[in-house]
């Protein structure tokens, strides 16, 4: 079955727990849809994973087309999500209309991401009632990252928790078809899971979420530069990756790649004809 809107609100009225993942191109893309992942987020976290920035910020609309589009063109029945990057929606309604919508056509999503609570519930608004699909994200937002001074949990106070509850049932009254909770305590998370009528999406929020998501770089062992406490490595790809290229590289010092077995032949009377 096609994963869709409905399909993400079906999981929810029937308990089932949803799954999602990112990735940034084709062929990742092709092997999460073969596995049977319900969607794939094509985040902004391509700017730490992908292109080696030391934060999202830096991330364009652009960079967000390229990557979504290939990663749709290896999609069929996944639901597809692309983020918009900082200060593609920020800056007002149209631009945060013009933007999800080069999102939608040129890069093919099925839905957009973009981060905050009651402040861009006017952004939130007018894309859905444009008829492309939003899903929202609260808690550690990580264009936020210098207004918040880091990576850091959030809701644990009274009013923060308080104000993040507003802002869960603000995107979705605003239109939200669903809303990622990144790093907040597990309790809370629940409380707002309980409360909203949309699926919640956890990361670094706990089990009692209505789906989960991992950046699938550092669920593989493949991203060493920052592993956050929620992430379980579910393989070490990337210890396999470097065996691999090392191997590679002492078979072909050592001449023993390409073998026989790895060449192509030409007739000898062809070879006759060259000399």
């Amino acid at each position: 079955m096609k994963n869709t809107v409905r399909t993400f609100q079906m999981a929810k009225e029937k308990g089932e727990k949803l799954t999602m993942l990112t990735a940034y191109d084709y062929s990742t893309a092709r092997l999460m849809e073969e596995a049977g992942i319900n969607a794939i987020l094509v985040g902004d976290s391509l700017g730490n994973t992908m292109l080696g920035y030391e934060d999202t910020i830096s991330v364009t609309v652009e960079d967000m087309i390229h990557h979504g589009a290939a990663v749709a063109r290896g999609t069929s029945d996944t639901m597809v999500v692309i983020d918009m990057p900082f200060m593609s929606y920020q800056t007002g309604t149209r631009d945060a209309l013009i933007n999800a919508g080069r999102l939608m056509k040129e890069g093919r999503a099925g839905a957009v991401k973009l981060e905050g609570g009651a402040s861009v519930c006017p952004q939130i608004k007018a894309i859905t009632e444009a008829g492309i699909p939003v899903m929202a994200h609260l808690g550690l937002t990580p264009q936020s990252v210098n207004a918040f001074g880091g990576n850091r949990v959030q809701g644990k106070t009274e009013e923060a928790a308080k104000k993040l509850i507003e802002d869960a049932l603000a995107v979705q009254e605003a239109g939200a078809f669903a809303v990622v909770l990144e790093c907040i305590p597990e309790k809370l998370a629940k409380i707002v899971t309980e409360k909203l009528d949309i699926p919640t999406i956890g990361i670094g929020a706990g089990a009692g979420c209505d789906g989960q998501i991992l950046v699938y770089q550092d669920m593989l062992g493949m991203f060493s530069d920052y592993v956050p406490k929620f992430v379980k490595k579910f393989a070490n790809v990337g210890d396999v990756m470097k065996q691999a290229f090392k191997d590679y590289i002492s078979e072909v010092s050592a001449g023993t790649y390409p073998a026989q077995e790895h060449t192509f032949k030409i007739d000898e009377d062809v070879l006759e004809k060259l000399y």
